[in-house]
Parts: C-alpha cells; structure tokens; sequence
C-alpha cells in the first residue's frame, strides 16, 4: 500500500485487514514521512499487523495500490516494472511525463488506472456517456465537484472523466467537439453552445460529490453521486486489485472490472 499514511492508504488498509483474501506486504510512505516506523495498523485505527511504514518496498507482493501523489507513482511504477508486478493507481493529477510513463509500462506489467474507484462514480460515468449519445449540443452542460479542502487538485480526476464521458458521447451525434471553461467571471457574453462548464468546490471534510446537469430551454436533467465515506472508494481499489491480479500485460480502468470490457 503506497500512501500508506493518507487518508485513503489508511481505509484500504483498515478494510484489507477485514478480508481473508488480502495479505498486507508493505505499508509505503516517502523517506521523512512522520509515519515512518509505525505499525501500518496503528496507523490505521485497527490492531497491529506486524508491517511497519518503510520507504522501501522488499519482499513479494501480488499487487501494488497506489495512493500516494504522482511523483510517489512516478517512483512506485518503477518498482513495479522492476519486480514484474501489478499495479492500481489511484492518484490524479498526472503531468505529460507522467502519462507517458504509465502507457509505457503498460507493455511490461498489468496497470488499473482509475479517477476514482467508486462503483457508483463509474455507473454515472457509463450513464452520462449513453446522454450525451442523445442530448445534442442543444443542451448546455455543466459539471459540478466538491471535495475537502485539503485536495491538492482541481478540477478532480473524477471531473475530468466525466468531461471526457460527455466528449466521447457527443462524438456520436457529429459536429465540432465541445469545448471546455474552468468557471466564470465578469461579462462573459451569452454562452456559447457547445460549451462545457466545470466548476470545482473546496470545503471542509467533504468526501466527493460530482453532478452533471444538461439543460436546455425547457428542461434540466442533472445526474450525479456522492461518497458519503472513503470506505467507498477503498473498497473498490481492494476489489480492483483482486480482479487485476493475475491479469496479463495493459491498461485497464474500474470499467473493465465492473462491466467486463476486458
């Protein structure tokens, strides 16, 4: 478990502990973490494991959970690619080199790379695709995230992938691909069609909500989720990582294990 210490890591830990198929190998954090030395259990709210955060990765492992940040996946995938295992990356953010990085090592090892591993989330963004496929471009679309304020990016990679479900719908019905406008302010004119709106929200201790609402001059539809506890999400990494061990070289996402795309 990279990220042992966050939010997240401490969950998937929490709920591996509860679930005769999971085995704890490692608990990872980078070099200077306060979390350096704990028991990973401890760390979690949950009776000791045995596993001490380190920052180094020694021993055998089936699967590598990845919650860290993207220079923390940056380095955990090489590890990875070293030890020919797999790997579920859960971290956003991701710059070019990044992104480069991952579909290369996708040619070695099994990769799960999903925004979010919500069930829920990834029903919507199937439901919001099939959407856009029959709402035209006469529907605006607006998307609408909250989370915490101590997430570090914006818009969340769960955004971005509903931005993306609407795009890939809308390529089915033609015409020009639908552009994209982080918020609003001052005179910004009649909205254009074709626009997509993305607004994000920081506050508090907020877990995720995401809606997207296409509206035109007679009605709104507006579809959406909200996690009303981390546990939603290390849930679904634990079951993605159970699904993707085993599984021969590539790039899979939560929809392959829900809906059998692969």
């Amino acid at each position: 478990m990279a990220g042992a210490a966050g939010r997240m890591g401490r969950r998937i830990i929490a709920l591996a502990a509860e679930d005769a198929r999971f085995e704890l190998a490692a608990a990872l954090e980078p070099a200077g973490s306060a979390a350096l030395g704990r028991d990973a259990g401890e760390l979690a709210g949950i009776a000791r494991t045995g596993v001490p955060v380190t920052d180094t990765l020694q021993g055998a492992f089936d699967v590598l959970i990845d919650f860290s940040t993207p220079a923390g996946t940056a380095h955990w995938l090489e590890v990875c690619q070293r030890e020919g295992r797999a790997m579920v990356i859960g971290t956003t953010g991701h710059d070019a080199a990044l992104g480069k990085g991952i579909s290369q090592a996708v040619a070695r090892i099994p990769v799960l790379k999903s925004a979010n591993m919500s069930v829920g989330v990834n029903v919507l963004l199937r439901v919001v695709e099939q959407l856009s496929e029959v709402l035209d471009a006469t529907y605006d679309v607006e998307i609408v995230e909250a989370h915490h304020r101590f997430k570090i990016d914006a818009p969340s990679g769960t955004a971005l992938a509903l931005r993306d479900a609407v795009q890939k719908g809308r390529s089915v019905l033609g015409g020009p691909a639908p552009t994209v406008v982080h918020g609003r302010q001052g005179q910004t004119g009649q909205r254009p069609t074709g626009e997509i709106g993305m607004h994000a929200l920081r506050m508090g201790d907020t877990v995720g909500e995401h809606t997207v609402y296409f509206g035109n001059l007679g009605e709104t539809i507006h579809v959406g989720h909200s996690a009303h506890s981390r546990d939603t999400f290390a849930a679904g990494a634990l079951r993605a990582a159970a699904w993707l061990s085993g599984r021969g070289a590539g790039l899979y996402d939560m929809k392959d294990v829900l809906f059998g795309n692969a």
